[in-house]
């Protein structure tokens, strides 16, 4: 089994440089690769690799923004490669597997990549044996705990305990952080997929509410719902999602 490889790097002849020593070497596969930070979040989240060549300095997220927005535990293994030779104590101190300082030469790469398979390796071919015994069992859920959410020219960090609700909006998302929307691309089927479902619930067709942000529940009209949100906002829980209510959660008569 291949290990999946992605590389990021704002700067198009170093990716390259890491996508040949990928290509040159056995039992790994590169999967892509991504120039900025926001890219490269969305990539991992997507693609899942074993592995990350990540750069520190990006635009729009660093290194350390990204692996802030993936969350604890990791969901790869992390190798820094970079110009600046003043970051590796912060980089072991979010778990980085390695720091590597540009350039890299092909030795220093390949004994990184030996010392990568021969950690990730045995956890994947443990992983394929359980897989094999418990036929398509599901992979454990991994739930999002921050978004990157557009603010003016920038973008915020925001954990999810902080989000009210979520609209859609045709291809768009208008993400509510206490009273503050913030739009981006996306979906919300996707997006209801990686929130977890003790926190949040799919109220209407077109809304996402975090539990705890609900201040009151009155009856409604054809025996739906009347939500008063801690921003003021009022959405109204429809009959069709009301099998959504989680456990222990009550709606009153």
């Amino acid at each position: 089994m291949n290990l999946r490889a992605i590389v990021v790097d704002g700067e198009a002849p170093a990716r390259a440089k890491l996508r040949r020593y990928l290509a040159e070497s056995e039992g790994v596969q590169w999967i892509g690769e991504a120039c900025d930070g926001r890219e490269a979040v969305r990539m991992i989240q997507r693609d899942r690799p074993d592995m990350v060549f990540l750069d520190i300095g990006m635009p729009g997220l660093d290194g350390f923004a990204v692996l802030q927005a993936l969350g604890d535990p990791l969901p790869a293994e992390i190798v820094f490669v970079t110009a600046h030779d003043d970051q590796a104590v912060r980089a072991f101190e979010v778990h980085a597997f390695e720091y590597l300082l540009k350039p890299v030469g092909p030795e220093r790469f390949a004994r990184t990549l030996a010392r990568l398979r021969a950690k990730v390796a045995p956890a994947l071919g443990i992983a394929g044996r359980l897989e094999g015994l418990l036929g398509d069992a599901p992979p454990p859920a991994r739930y999002l705990d921050r978004l990157l959410l557009p603010c003016g020219d920038a973008a915020e960090l925001v954990h999810v305990e902080r989000i009210d609700r979520i609209e859609s909006d045709r291809h768009y998302l208008d993400v509510y952080v206490e009273g503050t929307a913030h739009r981006l691309r996306g979906t919300l089927d996707a997006t209801q997929a990686r929130l977890n479902p003790g926190q949040f619930v799919r109220v209407n067709r077109s809304t996402i509410v975090r539990l705890d942000a609900i201040r009151g529940i009155q009856p409604w009209p054809d025996g739906e719902r009347r939500l008063l949100l801690a921003d003021g906002a009022r959405i109204t829980w429809t009959r069709r999602y009301l099998a959504n209510l989680p456990e222990g959660l009550s709606l009153g008569a």
